[in-house]
């Protein structure tokens, strides 16, 4: 393994530019220039000053913070206020806002995605998208920027869960903090691998959300459509899993990559819980003997 790492890098070494394994920092950052000329042609509302959204991203970070504070109290406070009152249908509501992130993911899903392919066909393409700052593109930085303020918005899932009084588990809200603040606080790292991890998560919300809105309009769905998208979705977070070990192995070896250390902690954390908690729910709610006799 660390034979064929060492020989990856080497080879690859020889066609990049040193800056692009560098670190960035709140005092140092680089600006990851866009593909000259563009591997996918932009359309105009994708035109993006990417230096302007970046510093914004260092002035504003602590906004994922606040509005984490502001939605632990909100549904918590909720949850008591709807205690003796009755759960809201929210019918054509929640369709709506369903199938509105729904049509945002797979629109930002196959904007993006292109880009994986085009590092994954080159020579070493696994570690060049783990590791390599490379072909990016003002598309790939128009959904980006689009997906990181998505996750403030996804946060108004849990409104309807707690205002329709159905149960707000903890894996639900820990979820949706914990990736909130993860996206922000690392956004200006730019680091190559937050390609998989974005990208992965759009693929899974563009199935997940058309799934709800479908079950908001009381279309019947086979259990084993939820299953396979609860499968999807644990696979989602193996694979962010293997991504981050992966990334410490490489830099374990003194292989230059481009992650840094609080990125990768960061994500691995997150996404070590994650495993847990969906592996948990997964048993909990396909193969426990509760759910069997059910």
């Amino acid at each position: 393994m660390a034979f064929l790492i060492t020989g990856a890098v080497e080879s690859i070494q020889a066609q990049v530019h040193e800056t692009f394994y560098e670190h960035h920092t709140y005092e140092k950052y680089l600006v990851w220039n866009y593909t000259v000329p563009p591997t996918i042609t932009p359309f105009w509302f994708e035109k993006c000053n990417l230096q302007e959204r970046i510093e914004w991203c260092i002035k504003y970070w602590t906004i994922c913070l606040w509005s984490t504070g502001i939605y632990l109290c909100l549904i918590f406070a909720g949850q008591m206020w709807m205690k003796n009152r009755a759960p809201m249908k929210l019918t054509r509501l929640l369709t709506c806002w369903n199938l509105g992130l729904a049509i945002f993911s797979t629109i930002a899903f196959f904007r993006t995605v292109p880009e994986l392919f085009q590092i994954l066909s080159k020579p070493n393409g696994f570690h060049r998208s783990v590791c390599i700052r490379e072909n990016f593109n003002e598309s790939s930085a128009f959904w980006g920027w689009l997906y990181m303020v998505s996750k403030i918005l996804e946060l108004g899932d849990t409104l309807f869960i707690v205002l329709r009084k159905k149960p707000l588990i903890f894996l639900h809200w820990w979820h949706h903090v914990t990736v909130l603040n993860a996206v922000w606080i690392t956004s200006f790292h730019f680091d190559p691998v937050a390609r998989w991890f974005g990208i992965v998560n759009l693929g899974v919300h563009s199935l997940m959300y058309t799934y709800y809105a479908l079950k908001a309009m009381h279309f019947s769905i086979p259990k084993k459509i939820s299953m396979a998208l609860t499968t999807i979705q644990l696979g989602q977070m193996v694979l962010a899993v293997f991504l981050n070990l992966y990334s410490i192995y490489v830099k374990s070896t003194g292989a230059p990559c481009a992650r840094s250390d609080k990125g990768i902690q960061i994500h691995f954390s997150i996404y070590f819980s994650y495993l847990i908690l969906f592996s948990n729910y997964f048993y909990k709610a396909y193969f426990s003997k509760k759910t069997k006799k059910e």
